[in-house]
């Protein structure tokens, strides 16, 4: 064996011995690197004969492509090993069971909202929805409840770092009752003509459209315990026209109750109370004749008839004008509905609870 097969011998074996790629590079530069053995080899050419170097160049360049090839296989065989053991590591059991796509659903809160709507459309009521940062004139004023009124100390909570031309307060909405005040504005410009026809009648004979509408949207409020969350959810109605009576919220929300609890011996108490957007006002409660809530009267809405300064405030006649509007906390009737005493489990997140009323 003459040199250059000792050395590639040589080089076949310390690469074999290179069990990282690291190592592998450390060995190759004894070989192939600036001051490698081949390197050597080049550089003692040059005392030799123009003949000699032809054929000793010859032979160094058969013994650097077999340095190179050996190397390039052992680079191979260690990818494959980390591939190898990649693959181990990252091995799947076929055996085991895939992996389910659980379906979707709706939160609890949304179908008690849906329903809502349904039912109230099904009497002749639009949705409205608007804005949840509002105005402070929208959130208190229109609604006959002025700056500095006690009304406000529990609402009146969270404003906004931004003010309106007028310089008025913006807050988050501490209910979804200036949507009544917005929309009989729109409802008015609407049906401008109308309107304007029934203005002119003398006769009373003219009537204008009657203003139908519902309001639900989230709302917030200081408020943090099982019964009350800082964001919650709330549904206005409203009901106005030229004979609108007390006697027809009764009926609108007996109606509504029976049906959105499925129960026809439901029965309703409308309790005396004060609102400042409404006059006379009362709350409204709830009593089912059986189940685990019988015989308990429970709390489930505040109403009245349209105050006189509201309806002058939504550009409508108050002598004219009459009607009622009611506020319910879908949150609560989601409560009575499934039968769940924590109103905070439904804002949890917690799908082992969610999943339930799928």
């Amino acid at each position: 064996m003459n040199e250059l097969d000792s050395l590639v011998a040589t080089a076949r074996a310390a690469f074999a011995e290179a069990k990282t790629p690291a190592e592998l590079e450390n060995a190759k530069a004894q070989f192939l690197g600036k001051s490698g053995r081949i390197t050597e080899l080049m550089k003692g050419m040059a005392a030799l004969s123009v003949e000699e170097k032809k054929s000793r160049g010859a032979a160094i360049n058969v013994g650097k492509q077999a340095i190179e090839a050996a190397l390039t296989e052992r680079r191979q065989q260690l990818a494959d090993e980390e591939l190898s053991l990649q693959l181990r590591a990252e091995s799947l059991d076929v055996s085991l069971p895939g992996r389910r796509r659980i379906p979707g659903g709706l939160h609890p809160v949304s179908r008690t909202l849906e329903r809502i709507e349904e039912i109230f459309s099904s009497m002749g009521f639009d949705v409205a929805d608007g804005p949840e940062i509002e105005s402070d004139w929208h959130s208190f004023t229109s609604l006959n409840n002025p700056p500095n009124h006690p009304a406000r100390s529990m609402q009146d909570t969270f404003y906004v770092d931004m003010n309106g031309d007028d310089g008025i307060p913006y807050n988050l909405r501490p209910h979804t009752s200036p949507m009544q005040v917005r929309y009989a504005h729109q409802h008015i410009k609407k049906y401008a003509a109308e309107f304007a026809a029934a203005a002119a009648d003398t006769t009373g004979t003219v009537k204008a459209p009657e203003i139908r509408v519902i309001a639900p949207g989230r709302t917030y409020r200081v408020d943090s315990d099982a019964t009350h969350s800082p964001m919650f959810h709330q549904c206005e109605g409203l009901w106005l026209g030229e004979n609108v009576s007390f006697k027809d919220l009764k009926v609108v929300f007996t109606d509504f109750c029976r049906t959105f609890f499925e129960r026809d011996d439901l029965v309703l108490r409308f309790r005396p109370s004060f609102f400042p957007f409404t006059e006379p006002s009362a709350e409204i409660d709830i009593q089912f004749a059986s189940g685990p809530l019988a015989g308990r009267w429970l709390e489930v809405s505040g109403s009245g008839q349209v105050h006189p300064n509201v309806v002058r405030n939504m550009g409508l006649d108050p002598e004219r004008y009459i009607g009622f509007a009611f506020g319910m906390g879908p949150d609560r009737l989601t409560m009575l509905r499934y039968g769940v005493n924590d109103l905070r489990l439904f804002f949890d997140g917690d799908l082992r609870f969610l999943s339930q009323f799928q």
